[in-house]
């Protein structure tokens, strides 16, 4: 199966029917499978399909609840905030972009905060859809289960590691930006120590304060941590901005690490934004398509490759394994075999097996 390439529909139907098999309404199956198959097109190996078995371990064990409708903790028309009562994350989202995109059309910025949601996945999958609509959205979650990332000057974990994503249209395509503000991501670092490979950095501290590249610090007892964006010289940085996704996601939702929750899931904080309400849309993508060109041809140094815009390597990517299949990293599929054989799902078919 490695090196193999895998259509995008066939991936789809494969994660929907197992998820369907696991106890999710056909519906919500769907809404799932495509969020996870756009990670992968993404090239977000470790936020796409890679995902699949924790969520079917959650199923399985009550941790993502299969029925049932998010709860209004309050709604002021252009501010809502819902329970989402650990559904599926990825189809809550789905429904909250819905809401927000039919009432945009009314309030200039609409403002979402989802608590208690099931994990979301890739981040950058979400603000994409909202610039193609000539919207800006700006995105994050925390999970109050976990802490793996370490406040500045400290080696010892208290958060998580808060991606930050954001999308908004140009004259061209969409700018889709998606980081975090730890040095890297709990799924890369869990990759790596599976798999036996450092890191690609010194992103982790021990407990002695060393910055390391090796993931097995997280393992050690007492337990390492992942820095902050910024590492031990410029780590305050990310620290403030980790902070601030708490405050809008945990803090605004009104549950967060004070509650001391186990409970594996997300809080999001999501924001759309009308350009036309402001100076208006053509404006606005003459000002971001201007920026844009004006940084693609900056001046760069004898044999570097020149800038490259937030998302424009994930679109090109996605229109490239649109057309030729996407390529799953070598980990994923045998992490399914044993889903696909509880669950009766035949394992998906590479694209050299399928007739043409």
């Amino acid at each position: 199966m490695v090196g193999q390439r895998y259509r995008a529909a066939t991936l789809i139907k494969f994660v929907a029917d197992l998820l369907a098999r696991a106890g999710l309404p056909s519906d919500r199956a769907a809404v799932v499978a495509e969020t996870l198959v756009e990670g992968d097109l993404l090239g977000r190996t470790t936020h796409g399909l890679q995902l699949l078995p924790l969520y079917l371990d959650a199923i399985a064990k009550g941790a993502i609840q299969t029925k049932g409708e998010p709860t209004i903790v309050s709604d002021r028309g252009a501010a809502i905030t819902w329970d989402g009562n650990w559904l599926p994350g990825p189809w809550l989202m789905r429904k909250a972009m819905d809401v927000a995109f039919e009432r945009v059309r009314h309030d200039p910025v609409v403002t979402f905060v989802i608590r208690s949601a099931g994990h979301i996945g890739c981040l950058a999958v979400y603000p994409r859809v909202a610039a193609e609509r000539n919207m800006i959205m700006i995105l994050s979650c925390s999970d109050p289960s976990v802490a793996i990332v370490a406040p500045h000057g400290a080696v010892e974990a208290r958060f998580t590691p808060n991606p930050i994503a954001a999308g908004w249209p140009t004259e061209n395509e969409p700018l889709v930006l998606d980081v975090c503000p730890s040095t890297t991501t709990n799924g890369t670092v869990a990759r790596a120590s599976r798999t036996g490979e450092r890191l690609l950095g010194r992103w982790l501290i021990d407990r002695s304060g060393n910055a390391t590249d090796d993931p097995g610090v997280l393992d050690a007892k007492p337990a390492g941590a992942i820095m902050p964006l910024g590492g031990k010289d410029l780590g305050h940085k990310g620290f403030a901005f980790g902070l601030l996704v708490e405050a809008l996601t945990g803090a605004l939702g009104g549950f967060g690490r004070a509650n001391k929750t186990d409970h594996w899931g997300a809080n999001v904080f999501m924001q759309i934004i009308d350009p036309e309400a402001f100076a208006g849309i053509a404006a606005f993508r003459h000002e971001t398509s201007y920026l844009a060109q004006s940084c693609k041809t900056a001046a760069t140094a004898p044999g570097d490759a020149g800038v490259r815009l937030p998302g424009e390597r994930a679109h090109n990517l996605r229109l490239q394994q649109l057309r030729e299949g996407i390529k799953l990293h070598s980990e994923t599929l045998p992490a399914l075999s044993g889903w696909s054989e509880k669950y009766q799902v035949a394992m998906p078919s590479p694209l050299s097996e399928q007739s043409e």
